[in-house]
């Protein structure tokens, strides 16, 4: 879940020029990659500086998040151990191929962003598409940040605040709209407003720590459980086809660093297709054990009674849950402003290339056209956690989006650079390729249908 996440990395906003007033924006810089300017648009690549291993550490960073918080409860609703480590293999393999197609296709379009490559392969059409999915997906991630911090809050707070006899007592100041409003007006806010987060390097390694903590707690707790705690009944099989589908976008959530994974692949020593497929795959195979641990360990410890957020079900006394849910809350105060650049970030590029204007030519306006876009994007995040505060339900929505980025686009890009090649005949390696990245573009459109008409007629129509 990006970092802590939901998965987006981006370096803070310089902006950059072009021949094209329209293209004068660069959106969505990966962390600590900035790369030369483009000339006749161009990017010149000098020699990378990122080892295979920091290539690995790098995408695992940006996969693991807060998304860990829903595996068990994807594992109740896929229907068992089973179900839920079947489904997590099957889609791993589509997840690593679209990896190694953004990087086949980055290199070859010479393009070094996720949403340029999908513009270069794909056209002005689907570039716009693109970063129009990316705005929302990091305006969902924002959202579903607030909801995990009441969440964990709310069982802080009920730890902290009780009466003689033990039992917890209710305030006005103990109102989960209040702390949350309050937490974000004192931290969130302030943080998102500067132009440059140069924070991002001290919350990523703070975000690993944070998730693998939370891991091990779980684990630990599954395997000493607290007397205290009766786990609900345990299904050995998914209880419908639908309900495995149902599943997919925590999945999706928590494995999509595919925005992240353009720039990362550039800045490598060696940016070539056959050493990034190892390098993906073995950060993939991380992730899985990662999310694996989670997801079997927290659903076997509380069967189909756990909650979305599996640190929810936890007793409110418990110490180490409370140092992993104060952790969670760390992370989550300082991704949002990461995951807000981003967003804001695209909607300004996309603003500028509609107006056909220059960057930064007036100070004055960008700074007035940041902190107005800033403040629509926070009090609307805010406004919509608060009276939101299930996460299972953004995640049914941004999970969709996330398939989008895993599968869809992925799958479009593959399908343009095959057509685009000239060849007299075309042998069956060509066929299985294009066959590929179309059963990939069904395959996401598939899981964005089903799993947003789900969140929007069941979820949001309660």
């Amino acid at each position: 879940m990006t970092q802590g996440h939901a998965s987006i990395n981006c370096e803070y906003g310089d902006w950059e020029w072009s021949t094209d007033a329209g293209e004068r924006a660069r959106l969505l810089q990966s962390p600590n990659m900035e790369g030369p300017p483009k000339i006749n648009g161009e990017q010149p690549r000098g020699p990378g500086t990122t080892s295979a291993l920091s290539a690995v550490f790098i995408v695992v960073n940006a996969a693991l998040g807060a998304g860990l918080l829903n595996f068990p409860a994807a594992f109740s609703m896929a229907g068992g151990v089973a179900a839920g480590i079947a489904l997590q293999l099957c889609m791993l393999i589509f997840i690593i191929g679209g990896l190694v197609i953004l990087a086949y296709c980055s290199q070859a379009n010479n393009e070094s962003t996720y949403q340029e490559v999908v513009r270069a392969v794909c056209g002005k059409v689907v570039g716009v598409l693109c970063e129009v999915a990316i705005a929302v997906y990091t305006f969902g991630t924002c959202i579903a940040f607030l909801i995990i911090i009441g969440d964990q809050q709310d069982k802080i707070i009920a730890a902290l605040v009780k009466n003689s006899s033990g039992a917890e007592s209710v305030h006005w100041y103990t109102d989960r709209k209040l702390t949350i409003s309050i937490t974000a007006f004192l931290f969130i806010l302030p943080l998102s407003i500067p132009k440059e987060i140069g924070f991002q390097k001290y919350a990523s390694g703070l975000s690993v720590l944070g998730t693998g903590y939370v891991t091990v707690i779980i684990i630990l707790k599954y395997i000493w459980p607290d007397t205290e705690l009766t786990p609900g009944e345990i299904p050995t099989s998914p209880s419908s086809w639908l309900s495995v589908f149902n599943a997919m976008p925590t999945i999706c959530f928590g494995f999509q660093c595919h925005v992240s994974s353009v720039p990362v692949f550039n800045s490598m020593k060696r940016p070539e297709v056959k050493p990034w497929g190892a390098v993906v795959t073995a950060a993939m195979v991380i992730a899985l054990f990662v999310y694996t641990g989670t997801g079997v360990c927290g659903f076997l410890t509380f069967g189909s009674s756990v909650e979305q957020d599996v640190l929810v079900s936890y007793p409110s006394s418990d110490v180490p849950v409370a140092i992993a849910r104060a952790f969670i809350i760390v992370c989550v105060l300082t991704s949002y402003p990461i995951l807000h650049f981003c967003g804001r970030t695209v909607l300004e590029g996309l603003w500028l290339r509609y107006k056909g204007e220059a960057v930064e030519e007036d100070v004055v306006l960008e700074r007035r056209r940041r902190l107005g876009q800033t403040l629509a994007w926070f009090l609307l995040t805010l406004l919509l956690a608060l009276f939101i505060p299930d996460i299972g339900k953004v995640i049914s929505i941004i999970g969709g989006l996330a398939a989008c980025f895993i599968f869809v686009f992925p799958g479009l890009c593959l399908i343009h650079t095959k057509l685009s090649e000239i060849q007299e005949a075309r042998p069956a390696s060509w066929w299985m390729m294009v066959s590929y990245g179309v059963f990939m573009v069904v395959l996401g459109a598939f899981i964005f249908g089903q799993t947003t008409a789900h969140a929007i007629f069941v979820d949001l129509m309660e």
